[in-house]
């Protein structure tokens, strides 16, 4: 049972991160994720620039107007700002709450095609206990799903259910809110139809492994991908029929006790993860607030620009201001195409 302090709490957290109009920041990529994409443009990756460069984000002004929460690695919940304060307490004086990374990767699921099962449970609790004492309070955990003729198998299906329940349920008794992320991967060439088909496989027995584990429905966030067509289809799905098909799927397998969906953008473009954002919220009215926790999709541009260099800070932070609201009116079904081309969003 959740004690009564704790639901206060987790009641306070989730009322923020599904407030209309508002995502998350995804800035929780490992140092190895951050190297490669730094490597990609020009960017040496070292402690300094990787703390340099989130400072850039999350101190980018009125930010807050569009962004609810932070997703941090444990590297950066434990850095600080150029004026010596922590990560988590300049995010707190914005009003964002931070939140955490706490799965350790992926491993192979052993009588599988090389499928893989999240780990990360050992020591769990004693972590979530930690990183809350850090000031974290929500955190994150990713399945991932490849898509093939023979993929995804039911056995890697029913596996990393059981473990994103088993992790929720800790979050929720620690005083966390979880935010469950499966991810059917975008990899291959696969059709939406496709695509669907899996992803109500995949939610289904998410929200089954969920409620066998008396997690809380109210108290968390879904971080799902989109319905979608591989990245090598031959015919690309567009966005009207991404936006129809991943709310069909989802209004199938996800409760309208979930307050919010936050979309992960999963190797789509920042003008595709926009668009089809918004032609999800374009079916309004819908039982879940959609919105957004994208990662590529709102820091591609302002990393580039950055390239590490300090004087090229105040643009980078207007491009990472301008995609989150663009994003923010995504979520709110008043995006339109045509705002891509403006060079300041009134």
């Amino acid at each position: 049972m959740i004690n009564p302090t704790m639901m206060k709490e987790l009641e306070a957290t989730i009322a923020k991160l599904s407030a209309r109009g508002k995502g998350i920041l995804a800035a929780d990529e490992s140092t190895a994720t951050i190297t490669k994409r730094f490597n990609a443009v020009g960017i040496e990756s070292t402690e300094d620039t990787r703390r340099a460069y989130r400072e850039m984000l999350l101190t980018t002004p009125k930010i807050n107007e569009f962004i609810a929460g932070v997703i941090l690695f444990e590297e950066t919940l434990n850095q600080k700002t150029s004026d010596g304060t922590l990560f988590p307490q300049a995010l707190d004086k914005l009003g964002i709450l931070p939140g955490i990374k706490v799965d350790k990767g992926l491993v192979i699921l052993p009588n599988t095609l090389d499928e893989q099962v999240t780990q990360g449970l050992d020591g769990l609790a004693e972590r979530l206990a930690e990183y809350r004492t850090k000031g974290a309070r929500f955190a994150k955990w990713r399945a991932v799903y490849a898509i093939s003729e023979n993929t995804p198998s039911m056995l890697a299906i029913k596996a990393n259910a059981e473990v994103l329940a088993r992790y929720a349920a800790l979050c929720q008794a620690n005083g966390i809110v979880p935010m469950v992320e499966p991810e059917v991967l975008i990899d291959g060439n696969h059709t939406i139809e496709r695509c669907a088909e899996v992803s109500e496989r995949v939610l289904n027995a998410v929200f089954r492994a969920l409620n066998r584990h008396k997690v809380r429905l109210e108290l968390m966030v879904l971080k799902p991908s989109m319905v979608i067509s591989g990245k090598t289809c031959a015919i690309k799905a567009n966005a009207e029929q991404v936006g129809r098909m991943t709310v069909t799927i989802l209004k199938r397998t996800v409760p309208s006790a979930v307050p919010t969906i936050n979309f992960l953008s999963g190797g789509q473009s920042c003008e595709e993860a926009t668009a089809n954002l918004q032609a999800m919220n374009a079916l309004a009215p819908l039982p879940w607030n959609l919105s957004f926790s994208y990662a590529r999709a709102l820091q591609d541009y302002p990393m580039k620009i950055w390239r590490g260099d300090k004087n090229n800070v105040a643009a980078a932070q207007k491009s990472f201001y301008d995609r989150a609201k663009l994003n923010s009116l995504a979520s709110l079904g008043k995006y339109s195409a045509s705002m891509e081309k403006e060079t300041s969003i009134a």
